[in-house]
């Protein structure tokens, strides 16, 4: 393993590897094995396939759906010194064949592609000239049906195997239940099953969950505790990432907003103010924190309930990563929990809701039946509701089912920088501007300002070149549209949208099914993932962590001793052995017939006062029934 440690040393300053990051590598690069790893969030994941593809001969295929970690990864490498790309859905054809011709002529270690791309006859013509090393998948929950973040577009990734045969393939995942892990392995058609689990318990993060009317009060008073502490404060709404940054520097706290709606270039400030320590509180949606790696986040706090405990044990993670003691806070009320309940039926609009929502798409785009298939297409969710007079809501929630039964792909929010490549030689660029005099000192700008122009597309800044050059930004971009028309270069301006893509041709009424794996199955799976979510912040009587770890299929895992309801137990001065010998006696007495506590305290072998404490911890938590007669039962 010397060779992956130098790598390690070389670009990333580090001597060593994590836990089960050396196993992991060990299996899929030595030994050339199909594998799943397990990790938590902030377990170091991308290194266990960025290391061993250094190291292979070849190129590296990364498979991620977020495409603006994918970007992210790509210009974290190209820093380290270490050639690499992406290609995802609206990129230009041309963009694409460039990018393709790098990866197979180009020396390149890492291309980065979205799913949807896979199944694109470009990619799979060229990718049989490229040497692969390595395939790695990313987010690999979202190939299962049983995940909380399901993508047909994953399912197409088996048949790479066809492709690219003798590969060995590395799974990666930070929130993977049983079922899930053996299903992520099905459609992988891994030869056989290889799983790498490091514990998903975090003993350094204490979780602390809190029922208060008063949230954003009660926020404060928390932060208060925590003086001069980084930290991370989830919200679902956008408006609300605003509203609780102005209440927290009103009363004297460094804090800013994030959503994904913010300019890139506003969203990079405040991700680097904040990574830096200059903000100390970032308040935002679920948005911000992929790709992230702050190790001394002291909390993350939850002012909104999220809807499954893998994304709360997602983003809960982000907070100690520096393994020093840190805390995961939620906040609720009981209308979080009708909130919740509500949103069963709002994430699963009626069939026909779904089907008028699906035409309303293709009469939007002008897309006859029969047609469309893999078209792209810019597509704001606000413009189109408006448009038709819909819900956005309902419209993002038919758009996940429609997408879940593989009609269609929608994309994340991109921003992608304006760009441009020249298409002519040097020579006759040459002899076009000495024709062109007009031109000449625009083309100079150019190529003084950016290089590689000529051999790929170059992120320029409009605004920049203005600057420099005494012009307008108009003024610079009619330079760059005539320029374009006459076959000198090619310009993509600056874009900022989501991405619709028809992944099958636009369907009649009768042809479009909605189905039950789709609709029906999934809609219990929510619920049940729902139900575990009111479960855990009702809890009054076992350990939040414990309760995490169950849910992930770690059945062994122990109190934590430290979160709010082991905290609450240690008051009773004693051991966790004892509590838990203690409350087994009274349920199996309790659980047969209503007895009186006289009676109880008698039939249990420990000290009455031991006993007696208990009865009474179990009776302030609602798990012992009090009845009039003076009898006592067990709430089961």
């Amino acid at each position: 393993m010397d060779k992956y440690r130098q790598i390690l040393t070389k670009y990333w300053g580090h001597a060593q590897f994590r836990p089960l990051q050396e196993d992991i590598i060990r299996s899929v690069a030595e030994e050339g094995k199909d594998t799943l790893g397990l990790l938590p969030t902030g377990g170091g994941k991308s290194i266990i396939f960025q290391v061993p593809a250094l190291a292979i001969d070849g190129i590296c295929i990364v498979i991620t759906p977020l495409i603006a970690l994918m970007k992210d990864q790509v210009e974290n490498l190209k820093k380290r010194g270490i050639k690499a790309m992406a290609i995802y859905s609206g990129m230009t054809k041309d963009e694409i064949d460039i990018a393709l011709n790098n990866a197979i002529f180009g020396d390149f270690k890492f291309l980065y592609i979205s799913p949807e791309r896979l199944e694109t006859d470009l990619f799979k013509t060229r990718v049989l000239e490229m040497r692969i090393s390595l395939v790695a998948i990313d987010e690999a929950h979202c190939i299962s049906q049983w995940g909380y973040d399901f993508r047909p577009s994953y399912l197409k990734i088996a048949e790479l195997r066809k492709l690219v045969p003798d590969v060995p393939y590395l799974a990666l995942t930070a929130t993977a239940t049983p079922e899930v892990v053996d299903d992520i392995q099905d459609k992988l058609l891994f030869k056989q099953k290889n799983v790498f689990r490091k514990s998903f318990e975090r003993k350094n993060l204490i979780y602390v969950v809190r029922n208060v009317p008063d949230k954003i009060n009660y926020l404060l008073k928390i932060i208060g505790t925590l003086p001069n502490a980084t930290g991370i404060v989830y919200t679902r709404s956008r408006k609300k990432t605003k509203e609780v940054s102005e209440f927290l520097n009103q009363n004297g706290i460094s804090a800013d907003y994030y959503h994904a709606g913010l300019p890139n270039d506003w969203k990079d400030k405040k991700q680097r103010e904040w990574m830096s320590g200059q903000t100390k509180i970032i308040v935002a949606t679920n948005a911000f924190g992929m790709g992230i790696d702050k190790p001394d986040v002291r909390f993350v706090a939850h002012i909104d309930v999220p809807d499954s405990l893998e994304a709360y044990f997602q983003e809960a993670g982000r907070a100690g990563r520096d393994e020093k003691k840190a805390y995961s806070i939620l906040l609720y009320d009981e209308n979080d929990k009708q909130t919740l309940e509500k949103n069963i039926d709002v994430s699963f609009p009626e069939r026909d809701v779904i089907k008028n929502i699906y035409n309303a798409l293709g009469n939007y785009f002008q897309l006859p039946v029969g047609g469309g298939k893999d078209a792209i297409y810019d597509f704001n969710i606000m413009s189109f509701s408006i448009n038709y007079k819909l819900n956005h809501l309902v419209v993002y929630n038919a758009l996940k089912i429609l997408q879940a039964a593989g009609y269609i792909e929608v994309t994340d929010e991109l921003e992608n920088p304006s760009k441009v490549r020249f298409i002519v030689s040097r020579d006759d660029l040459y002899k076009f501007q000495v024709a062109n005099l007009r031109f000449d000192a625009f083309i100079k700008l150019v190529l003084r300002t950016y290089s590689g122009v000529f051999s790929d597309y170059v992120r320029i800044d409009e605004q920049f070149l203005a600057k420099r050059s005494n012009l307008n930004v108009q003024e610079i971009k009619k330079y760059l549209y005539k320029l374009m028309s006459l076959g000198i270069i090619y310009y993509i301006p600056q874009k900022k949208t989501p991405l619709l893509i028809y992944t099958e041709e636009r369907l009649d009424d009768k042809s479009l099914v909605i189905s039950q794996s789709v609709y029906e199955d999934r809609k219990k799976r929510y619920q049940n993932r729902v139900s575990a979510v009111i479960a855990y912040i009702s809890s009054t009587t076992k350990c939040r962590s414990q309760m995490l770890l169950h849910y992930f299929g770690d059945e062994s895992a122990a109190r934590c001793g430290q979160c709010d309801i082991c905290t609450k137990r240690n008051e009773l001065d004693m051991s966790k052995y004892e509590f838990d010998m203690i409350l087994d006696h009274i349920k199996e007495v309790l659980k047969t017939n209503a007895v009186k506590i006289e009676r109880l305290v008698r039939q249990i072998p420990v000290k009455e006062d031991k006993v007696l404490k208990v009865i009474k911890w179990l009776t302030d938590n609602s798990k012992i029934i009090p009845h009039n007669d003076g009898t006592l039962s067990w709430n089961s």
